[in-house]
């Protein structure tokens, strides 16, 4: 038995955190969806034909977090982990099952009308934009839309216009546009009001190179420039290095980490590397507490592990041994490291 919000009352339980100023307050939220259940074969396929059994899957199983007016967090998780979910409810597309969510003052589903306006969202495969007109009257009619001042309307344009280099493609067709054009378009689209609060799902998916890096400098620009609270969903984990300070990683439902990019490093990043360049060929550069797993003349690859030895420690220990031309300590990619908890589930 699942039981559904009721109401827009806002619950007791957000009183001490609205204290706090945090724009986004999620307490125990689920979203649980029932699909048929499809049975294979000849004879299996007869029964779906009269009969059709049905099973509950937890999308999103009570999770919990606040994110502070001005935070840039990255919300990572594998396929059907419950992100998409999760960003449907924040945006008012979905109705919670249960549980307490309130963003920017509203209950989003509840009060949709007045609450799209003061939010923007982007997602990747998707346009908000008229397929058929150029950008530039698509543009004009989200001002009418949104009821933007034109004062305001002209100012945010110009500066979008600049950053994003829209002046080759405004009177382009979207029908027309490239993928990065268009990501380029839909993000000034989603800023036209000065929205709080933006919602980016995969902005630089099937993007080259330079596209993704444009994108990037955009959305670092608008949030602290603008201060404005982004939330990230990507699979493209270099996003997330160069955007997120913050981290919140979802699998089947539930939320496992939410902390400090760094932090996540520290708890789960595995085994690190100090690559060394020696002023001399030294025959044996073996040390406590690393291992030697590469060596290609004078240069050498110690391998260790932060729970053993930290990096400084380590360093020392070289530098009174051999004398030292270069050297760099290199972290594991965050791909690893994220690959990491999804397979062993760390924090289950």
């Amino acid at each position: 038995m699942y039981k559904k919000p009721q109401g827009s009352r806002r619950p007791l339980g957000f009183i001490q955190n609205e204290a706090m100023n945090p724009i986004i307050s999620v307490h125990n939220l689920h979203k649980h969806f029932q699909i048929a259940v499809h049975r294979r074969g000849m004879f299996g396929a007869l029964r779906n034909l009269f009969s059709r059994d049905r099973r509950w899957v937890r999308a999103v199983d009570g999770i919990s977090f606040e994110i502070g007016r001005g935070e840039l967090v990255g919300y990572l998780g594998p396929n059907g982990a419950g992100k998409s979910t999760t960003l449907k409810m924040l945006t008012g597309l979905l109705v919670p099952t249960s549980g307490d969510l309130l963003v920017n003052g509203y209950l989003p589903w509840r009060e949709r009308q007045t609450y799209v306006g003061k939010i923007g969202a982007v997602f990747g495969q998707r346009t908000t934009l008229w397929w058929d007109l150029p950008v530039i009257e698509s543009l004009d009619m989200l001002q009418h839309i949104y009821s933007i001042p034109q004062a305001r309307y002209r100012t945010n344009l110009d500066e979008f216009r600049k950053l994003l280099e829209l002046d080759e493609f405004l009177n382009t067709p979207v029908r027309s546009l490239s993928l990065g054009q268009r990501m380029r378009a839909d993000l000034c689209a989603a800023l036209l009001h000065n929205p709080p609060l933006l919602f980016l799902d995969e902005p630089t998916i099937g993007l080259d190179v330079v596209a993704k890096e444009r994108i990037r400098q955009f959305i670092q620009h608008i949030n602290r420039k603008r201060g404005t609270t982004i939330i990230l969903t990507t699979h493209d984990l270099s996003d997330v290095e160069k955007l997120c300070e913050r981290v919140m990683i979802i699998d089947k439902g539930k939320l496992l980490f939410d902390g400090q990019l760094d932090n996540l490093r520290q708890r789960f990043g595995g085994s690190r590397q100090l690559i060394v360049d020696f002023a001399e060929d030294y025959a044996n550069v073996s040390v406590d507490g690393a291992q030697v797993t590469g060596r290609d003349g004078s240069r050498a690859t110690y391998t260790f592990e932060r729970s053993a030895i930290s990096a400084s420690e380590l360093i020392s220990q070289v530098s009174e041994r051999f004398r030292i031309r270069d050297l760099e300590v290199q972290e594991p990619e965050i791909e690893e490291t994220v690959r990491r908890i999804y397979e062993e589930r760390l924090l289950g």
